[in-house]
């Protein structure tokens, strides 16, 4: 089974005086359609705005860089908009269905990368959007008698509605516009800063990892993802894991560079490339993945397609191996007791998070 699994870099979309947005498409990694993935980057200049929408697909969005932005949503089932503050680090779920809209309040862009599943998508591996207004606006797409008899309108009416807004996807506001205010209560409840958070593993000059769930963040299960966030300093490795749900992993690279490393069910390397900030890989579900920092370190977010993530280690004091018989650890590796003692004491030494050798 031949897999293409080389990192790829996000293609526009649309690009205007406002900002961008950039997709993966399932024709450039076919792997998202297969494994029913998507991902997407939005990037906004100061005053940028997306106009409102829905999607096709659940996704989390998670800012990469940015200090003032805002979204407003109204989440399925709810009559009442929620406007919510983010800034850098933030993760931000948006549920299948739920219309939303972006707003960059900031003196620098606002960049937020979406990764979601795909399995209920109109196009396998994509997100699809559709828009309330613009010139590609759902209100437009109807005829002119029927607007009119639904909203009380004459013609005149249906025309200032439907054609006053002739931008796309992004527009960019002027300054003297007001824009509704963060609710920060709200914001509590919605978004979570998974960069400030406290990592469940962390280790001094290697790096840390964090994963979140709804047990942390209850909002995150409203649509059934979890997200990883892997940091490591420099030089640092992340030694090899798999997960143990039937889930694939979508790994967006946010910051720095380095060297990921695949390895396929028969023991084989499907990947071993050099990846930067920016790329997105796919990684089969059951497939192990380690990652190598580079000079100047890598920072890395994935999402699982499950709300209870459980990953095996395979070097490291957690490691499968300790769990493992001495009898049964020999006769696997064909080794001695020596050997097998020594490896053993090797592991126990080391963790999971392995800082750069001097």
């Amino acid at each position: 089974m031949e897999l293409d699994l080389t990192p790829k870099t996000a293609e526009a979309l649309f690009e205007g005086d406002g900002g961008g947005y950039y997709t993966w498409s399932s024709s450039q990694v076919p792997l998202l359609a297969k494994n029913n993935v998507g991902a997407g980057r939005l990037v906004l200049q100061p005053r940028g705005f997306a106009l409102p929408h829905y999607a096709d697909s659940s996704k989390i969005g998670y800012v990469i860089q940015g200090t003032d932005g805002v979204v407003g949503m109204v989440l399925p089932n709810t009559k009442e908009e929620v406007v919510l503050k983010l800034k850098k680090g933030d993760v931000i779920p948006v549920p299948i269905g739920a219309v939303s809209w972006w707003f960059n309040d900031g003196d620098s862009d606002l960049i937020i990368a979406f990764l979601g599943e795909t399995s209920k998508a109109l196009v396998p591996g994509q997100f699809t959007y559709f828009f309330l207004t613009g010139a590609l606006g759902l209100v437009g797409g109807f005829s002119n008698e029927l607007t009119s008899k639904v909203y009380g309108l004459d013609n005149d009416e249906v025309e200032k509605l439907t054609k006053s807004q002739t931008g796309v996807l992004i527009i960019k506001l002027d300054k003297s516009q007001p824009m509704p205010k963060p609710q920060m209560n709200m914001t509590k409840k919605l978004v979570y800063n998974i960069d400030a958070a406290r990592p469940e593993n962390v280790v001094e000059n290697a790096g840390l990892v964090k994963t979140l769930t709804e047990k942390d963040f209850p909002f995150i299960g409203d649509v059934g993802l979890s997200v990883i966030r892997v940091k490591l300093e420099p030089g640092a490795i992340r030694a090899p894991s798999y997960p143990t749900n039937p889930t694939v992993q979508l790994i967006y690279i946010a910051r720095g560079s380095g060297k990921i490393e695949i390895v396929d069910f028969s023991g084989k390397s499907v990947l071993n490339t050099q990846v930067e900030a920016g790329h997105l890989l796919v990684v089969p579900q059951f497939f192990v993945v380690a990652e190598i920092a580079g000079e100047e370190g890598i920072e890395s977010y994935s999402i699982v397609i499950t709300t209870k993530p459980l990953f095996e280690e395979l070097a490291g004091r957690g490691s499968i191996w300790n769990a493992f018989s001495p009898t049964l650890q020999q006769v696997s590796l064909n080794v001695d007791s020596d050997f097998q003692k020594f490896f053993i004491s090797k592991i126990k030494e080391s963790t999971n998070l392995i800082p750069p050798t001097v």
